[in-house]
């Protein structure tokens, strides 16, 4: 018998950029990576669209992220806190 681990979806912490859609929100999150040769530590941006069911979040607020399967073409994720 093979054992069978859980697939945990992605946990992101980030702000909000923008709350002008409707049940959509955009989350800015920042990450540091390391340079390979030089090591020195790069600031790293992307921003995600996330579901907001009750439109409850307002720009500046800090969330986490879930993913979640496709919900548009560009939503992948939805707001967990």
């Amino acid at each position: 018998m093979e054992k069978q681990t859980k697939k945990t979806n992605k946990v992101l912490k980030g702000i909000v950029t923008s709350d002008k859609m409707e049940k959509t929100i955009v989350v800015e999150v920042t990450r540091f990576v390391e340079h390979k040769k030089y090591g020195k530590r790069i600031k790293k941006t992307k921003k995600y669209k996330a579901h907001d069911e009750n439109n409850s979040k307002k720009i500046g607020d800090s969330v986490e992220i879930e993913e979640t399967k496709p919900m548009s073409k560009d939503k992948h994720f939805k707001v967990i806190k």
